[in-house]
């Protein structure tokens, strides 16, 4: 009995009469409660999330923000730094590295960056979902959309109602102003709303996942400058937002919202080609009734010639070929009697350079054009490919064929443009200086003038080299053949000083000049092989002779290999495929010391004026150093020797 006193003081007495009664239960409570105390893990009780989400649903807004606010504020920090991140990336703030670092790094990464943008979006979705229906929540809301504001039978077009009526408008007077729609010089206006942009990327035959074509989506949304603007758009339907999130998710949350999408909109401030170089060989497919089932569509482009005169054409068979950074298309005819056409090729990346011309057939060959116009229709980039000279024999320096030069045209340049064309203006004419390759009659400079735009030409070429790709916000090709580039600085070097005009009867080029130079330098190595010793140009006669083979070769690869070029084509070309050989600076002095220099140039020009000529290599000297690849449509095709050592 003892004992059973010392363990009784241990433990609470019960009470026979209490545990005698038989406890208030409603039946079938209790195997409920046995099977949900089976299924629970860790102890916990489910009543408990059940009680804490009912409480989170009747919480004030504020409640929720400040319930939620670590998160929020995380999501706001991640967002303002990789912005930022972009921003200073893009912009070189980061530093650049001027070294024989590999350039694709640059490249790498900023697709690393935008892809972790791609990511941070679908974190900042995928908060406070009410379920998760797919893999991709930010694609799962724009099919929501979609579903919404476009029907199922009008996806094809890619078009909602709206867009199709404000579209058949403008081509309803896009076409009434001219009787014939194929002589307009103007585009017409493409979509740019979010469904417009989704039904494109709904259209690429090698995206086929929620999460792939939500990042196809927002690189092109960024690219086109549109992101921010998108998701605004997406986000303004409160209904949506209501039956897929929670009323303590990010995206409803207000003032939190705005300031994310402030924050994407500064990336407005940059260029990107993210959707462009990152799907180099897209298919895009169109389900259209007019075209066939095997017909695909890679990109479609709308081509548009604006000559000098408005509404001329040529009796020629005119053709042209486009390059870009990614490929090259084949020649394109160009239907007569046309100005304006689609076309239709695989993604040529940044567009950079673009080739046209005829067979100077029919009564009407010769064609003056001021410039072209090509606009890519998926990311609306437009360039443009000024001209300003004559096509055809017999007239300018006879060529039949030119080498265009493309820049990207802004939408503020574009937006100003437009308003000239519907004001009955022209789509802004080039300046006498953009005109390619070279406009005659310029008006001559000074040689300091000519100096400091030389010098800062070769310093550009240079930086441009040494950049990574991601920091190189042009092509070597614009940087040689367009306004102020190499050639064009080059022109004005050779024709200051220029006596062609007591040579010559009517119009005179530089290519005049350099073909009789080249006859000189084969009669001075004949007499060399013939055994008669000439005076030594220089101190190394070897190096020397063989300047004169490698000049007068490369002269006579120009001449039979470009006979549609004119004499502006050719010396363009010459002076691109010199700076790739490593000639232009070693030619110089060979060139000063000839008959036809004293006889064709002044006393004042470079090539007779030791100062300004020991200026002129020292200034090209480092482009020596560099080893230039020319894209085909500059090189015309001719290949570069493997080792050419002068």
């Amino acid at each position: 009995m003892n004992t059973r006193t010392v363990v009784s003081r241990q433990f609470p007495i019960l009470d026979k009469e209490v545990l005698n009664k038989t406890p208030v239960v409603n039946k079938g409570s209790i195997p409920r409660a046995s099977s949900l105390r089976k299924g629970l893990s860790f102890g916990k009780i489910p009543t408990g999330n059940v009680d804490k989400s009912k409480s989170s649903q009747d919480m004030s807004p504020a409640l929720i923000a400040q319930a939620n606010w670590t998160f929020v504020e995380k999501l706001l920090k991640d967002c303002k730094a990789k912005t930022k991140r972009m921003l200073l990336a893009k912009l070189g703030a980061e530093g650049v590295t001027l070294s024989n670092s590999n350039a694709s790094d640059g490249a790498v990464e900023e697709s690393t960056l935008v892809t972790s943008l791609c990511d941070f979006l679908e974190r900042v979705w995928s908060h406070g979902l009410q379920k998760k229906r797919g893999k991709s929540a930010l694609w799962t809301h724009m099919l929501a959309y979609q579903e919404k504001y476009q029907p199922v039978s009008k996806r094809d077009s890619y078009l909602n109602t709206d867009e199709m009526s404000r579209l058949s408008k403008n081509l309803e007077n896009w076409s009434t102003h001219c009787s014939d729609a194929k002589l307009r010089t103007d585009l017409p206006e493409l979509p740019t709303s979010l469904l417009f942009d989704m039904g494109n990327i709904q259209g690429m035959a090698d995206v086929k996942t929620g999460i792939g074509m939500a990042r196809a989506w927002v690189r092109l949304a960024l690219e086109k400058k549109q992101l921010s603007k998108h998701l605004r758009t997406l986000l303004s339907d409160q209904n949506i937002l209501r039956s897929q999130y929670k009323r303590l998710a990010f995206l409803r949350s207000e003032e939190e919202r705005e300031q994310f999408l402030y924050h994407l909109l500064s990336l407005n401030a940059v260029d990107y080609f993210c959707f462009t170089t990152t799907y180099p060989s897209t298919d895009v497919q169109q389900q259209s009734n007019l075209l066939n089932d095997d017909c695909i569509l890679v990109i479609p482009y709308h081509i548009v010639i604006v000559p000098n005169k408005k509404g001329t054409t040529s009796s020629a068979n005119v053709w042209m070929v486009l390059s870009g950074t990614l490929s090259e298309t084949n020649r394109i005819s160009v239907p007569k009697a046309t100005l304006n056409f689609p076309y239709k090729h695989k993604n040529l990346g940044v567009l950079t350079t673009l080739r046209i011309g005829h067979d100077n057939t029919g009564l009407y060959a010769k064609w003056m054009i001021d410039y072209i116009v090509v606009r890519n229709d998926i990311t609306g980039h437009t360039y443009k490919f000024p001209c300003g000279r004559w096509l055809g024999r017999g007239v300018d320096d006879g060529s039949t064929e030119r080498l265009l030069v493309g820049t990207l045209v802004s939408k503020k340049e574009e937006m100003e443009e437009s308003t000239t064309v519907k004001q009955g203006g022209s789509l802004g004419r080039p300046s006498p200086r953009s005109r390619s390759p070279a406009m005659p009659q310029k008006a001559e400079m000074k040689p300091s003038q000519i100096q400091h735009m030389l010098g800062d030409c070769v310093n550009k070429i240079v930086k441009w080299h040494y950049r990574r790709s991601s920091e190189r916000h042009t092509t070597l090709t614009a940087l040689l053949c367009s306004e102020n580039g190499l050639v064009s600085c080059l022109e004005n070097v050779f024709l200051l000083g220029f006596k062609s005009g007591r040579l010559f009867m009517g119009k005179h080029y530089l290519w005049d000049y350099f073909v009789r130079v080249k006859e000189q330098f084969e009669n001075e190595l004949l007499e060399e092989l013939s055994g008669h010793k000439t005076t030594s140009l220089e101190r190394n006669h070897q190096e020397t002779v063989a300047v004169w083979r490698c000049y007068c070769h490369l002269i006579e690869e120009i001449t039979q290999s470009s006979k549609n070029l004119g004499k502006d084509g050719k010396f363009q070309l010459f002076i691109c495929l010199s700076v790739r050989e490593h000639l232009l600076h070693r030619m110089l002095v060979p060139m000063s010391v000839c008959k036809v220099t004293l006889e064709m140039y002044e006393e004042t020009s470079f090539l007779r004026n030791r100062g300004l000529l020991t200026f002129l290599r020292q200034i090209l000297l480092p482009l020596d150093e560099l080893d230039v690849v020319l894209e085909k449509s500059v090189s015309h095709g001719i290949s570069s020797p493997s080792a050419h050592h002068v």
